[in-house]
């Protein structure tokens, strides 16, 4: 008899949510490169760093607290606990989305996604690592 395993129904709210996310973001990069005329990059137009970068951030996170996420729901996790790291995890890249898209350099929203983002996936990982290790 084949064994089904349950559905990670929470994972696939935030995959889902960070997914849309990860659209409009690249849907405004797209929109400020057409405006500009510009194929691929930046091109000449250093305005378009921080957009970019917004979107380049958010891909380079984004999966790994998912991997993680759905690590950590298969092995048990309660969903309180996978509600609450999602949550501050979305939260923290919009945050960070804001902060770096409307200010160069430091800002309070980047500052926040970072922190937030950066401690939503070490707790992740810390708990995976005890299971891992237990």
């Amino acid at each position: 008899m084949p064994t089904t395993l349950s559905v990670p129904a929470v994972t696939m709210l935030y995959a889902a949510v960070l997914g849309i996310l990860l659209v409009l973001l690249a849907l405004n990069v797209v929109r400020l490169r057409l405006g500009r005329h510009v194929g691929l990059g930046i091109g000449n137009d250093g305005s378009l760093e921080q957009p970019v970068r917004v979107h380049g951030n958010f891909a380079e996170n984004a999966p790994m607290f998912l991997i993680l996420l759905l690590l950590a729901e298969l092995a048990g996790l309660e969903a309180s606990w996978l509600h609450a790291a999602g949550a501050v995890f979305v939260v923290s890249r919009l945050l960070h989305a804001f902060g770096l898209q409307t200010q160069r350099g430091r800002s309070p929203g980047r500052f926040l996604g970072s922190l937030g983002s950066w401690t939503t996936i070490l707790a992740m990982s810390g708990y995976l690592l005890g299971r891992s290790l237990a």
